[in-house]
Formats: C-alpha cells, structure tokens, sequence
C-alpha cells in the first residue's frame, strides 16, 4: 500500500489553511472544555499542597526548638548540680581556714556559686514555659496538618475520578490537535497561538456572524466581508484581531434570518421623446 505523502504546509492554499485552523481550534476549544469540567480542582490540589508542605516545615521547625530548649534545661541542670557541689567544697574549706582573708574569698565563692544556682532555676523556669507553648503550638499545627491532608486526599480523588473519565478522550483531542499543527506552516501557527492566548475565551479563529466578527461581535464592512468569503487571504478582525473565516467553511448553518437578500438592481428610467 502505496505511503500518503504529506503536503508542506506552505503549498496549501488559504482556504485549506483556514480550514485546517478552525479544526484545531474546535479541538482546543474541546480540550478547554474538558479543562473548565475540572474547575479549580487542580489549583485546590496544589494551594493544599504547599500549604501541607509549609505547614510540615514549620511543625519540624517547632519540634527543632523544643529539642533545643530541653537541651538547654539539662545543660542548667548540669550547671546547677556542678555549682553546689562548688558550694559544698567552699563550705568546706571554710573550716580550715587561716585566716580572715581565705574565709572572706571562699564566702565570696559560695555567694557567686549561689547566684549562679539561682540564675539556672531561673533560666530553666523560662525555658520550660517556653517549651510549653512551643508544645501547645505544635499540637495545633498538627491538627491542621492533619485536616489539611484530609482535605487533599479528598480532592485528590475528585479530581482523579473526573481525570480517568475524560483522559482517554483528551489524549485523543491532544493527537488530532497536534497532527493538525504539523499541517500548518509555523509563523501562521504561531500567530494562532499568540491570539489564542490573548483571547478571554481561547478563541483564536471565528466565523462571521449577522455581519459582525464572531469574537468581539464589531460589525464587519460589505468590503472585508466579500474578501472573507473569497478565502483568497487570511484576514484578521481589526478590532480584536482575530481570524475570520465565513460560516460555510466553518461548516456552520445560518438562519434564515442571518442570510440576507441582495437588493435588485434599481431599474433605470427611460425617457421618452416627446414630438413636438
């Protein structure tokens, strides 16, 4: 069986080309389609998303610093068991002493042992009401986390069940609209594309409707409307700049009401000649 030779898609007349545009836009149009079927859920899926992701780093961020706090505890504790054994050793050697001047630096000693003893309470006072809270806190977070992926789950299978039942047909729309890009030269596809994106409602190639583009509804003159229907070249709708193409080759039927009549030629008076 003899292979089908594709057409370059600059050798394809403008009719052919339009023709070819409007088919890929009725398949993008059916993949937005799809895409509107699925709402926000996507976006949802991904706000939940990171917000569990923030909401973890903080939760080990929390769990960081407890752990540090119940660190410093202990290093009070141990600085506070090492100053009374300082102050027992002191106490002592006050009982051997010399003199005045040996018993009045050991006082000084215990005195300085004492106000550290009594600076580490302190400090264990602040660091456990501070773990506390931390404590409080990170139950809270988790308890939102927990509901925050709660929620994802839930969206998650939402959005999965509206995937598997619109996957196979978007895969399918997806093929044709990227067979048909091959068939259209690239600056013309381009362009399609770039219009597309500008447009509100994705629409990149329009049909003439009652007169007017089919896009922003601006009335179209006699003059521009006969050269869309000549499809002798690609004309662009000037006020919103998207391509034009007439109803028949978009293989849409008008109302009777859309087709209107051309007037009859007005008939020309003869004059008669008058005898005199």
């Amino acid at each position: 069986m003899a292979k089908e030779v594709k057409k370059d898609p600059t050798e394809l007349t403008v009719e052919q080309k339009l023709k070819t545009l409007f088919q890929l836009q009725t398949m993008l149009s059916k993949i937005d389609e799809i895409k509107t079927l699925r709402g926000e859920l996507p976006l949802e899926v991904q706000d939940l998303e990171d917000e569990i992701a923030g909401l973890s780093t903080r939760v080990d961020k929390i769990r960081a610093e407890i752990d540090e706090l119940k660190s410093s505890i202990a290093g009070k504790k141990v600085e506070i068991e090492t100053a009374k054994a300082s102050v027992e050793k002191y106490k002592s050697q006050q009982e051997n002493v010399r003199n005045n001047r040996e018993y009045d630096f050991l006082s000084k000693e215990i005195e300085f042992q004492s106000l550290e003893i009594e600076l580490c309470e302190k400090r264990i006072k602040e660091f456990t009401a501070e773990k506390e809270t931390k404590e409080i806190e990170i139950v809270k977070n988790e308890q939102g986390l927990n509901e925050r992926k709660k929620d994802l789950e839930q969206k998650k299978n939402e959005l999965d069940e509206i995937v598997s039942e619109t996957k196979q047909e978007e895969e399918k729309l997806r093929e044709k609209a990227k067979d048909l890009e091959t068939k259209i030269e690239a600056r013309l596809l381009q362009s399609f594309k770039r219009i597309r994106k500008n447009s509100r409602n994705g629409l990149g190639v329009v049909y003439v409707q009652r007169d007017a583009c089919g896009g922003c509804f601006n009335k179209i003159p006699p003059q521009r409307q006969l050269d869309i229907r000549s499809r002798k070249k690609i004309i662009v709708c000037e006020y919103c700049g998207r391509i034009m193409i007439d109803p028949e080759l978009a293989g849409v039927q008008l109302e009777a009401k859309d087709i209107k009549e051309a007037p009859a030629p007005a008939k020309r008076a003869i004059k008669r000649k008058t005898t005199a």
